[in-house]
């Protein structure tokens, strides 16, 4: 299981970096508008959704209680895909900021700090991104 976290984590990373250091080479736009990465933490994530226990009850997802007892009884499989859903995610959630803020022309200063943030606390950086990108789009009049 250790090897599989570190294959994920090794998988998001140089995007990560290139969106904030590259953020307009071509190789950081066709990753970010690919989604091969997500795509593949994806194909993983299904794999040790579907191998932590003989059967996924999906019921458990409607209560606190029945996700607590998902991770208590899924194993490391199950806390592996959750971690791989945060990376996935949080990733697809840098890639959609890094795209709006080229779109709406925002100088990328302002948005290296939000992509900081969504890649250690995803909605927080989001939410980052929300204020930057509200102010920067601003018209006074």
């Amino acid at each position: 299981m250790e090897t599989f976290f570190s294959i994920a984590n090794a998988l998001v990373l140089p995007q990560w970096l290139l969106m904030i250091f590259a953020p307009r080479w071509r190789g950081t736009a066709w990753l970010v508008q690919s989604y091969s990465v997500p795509v593949l933490l994806a194909i993983m994530y299904v794999y040790f959704l579907f191998s932590g226990s003989d059967s996924l009850d999906f019921r458990s997802f409607s209560t606190l209680a029945g996700v607590k007892k998902l991770f208590a009884t899924g194993g490391d499989a199950a806390v592996l895909a959750g971690w791989i859903h945060y990376l996935a995610f949080d990733l697809v959630a840098g890639s959609v900021v890094l795209r709006d803020a080229q779109a709406k022309a925002i100088p990328h200063g302002w948005v290296v700090l939000p992509l900081l943030f969504c890649f250690m606390l995803g909605p927080v950086g989001l939410l980052l991104y929300w204020v930057v990108r509200t102010i920067k789009t601003q018209k006074l009049t």
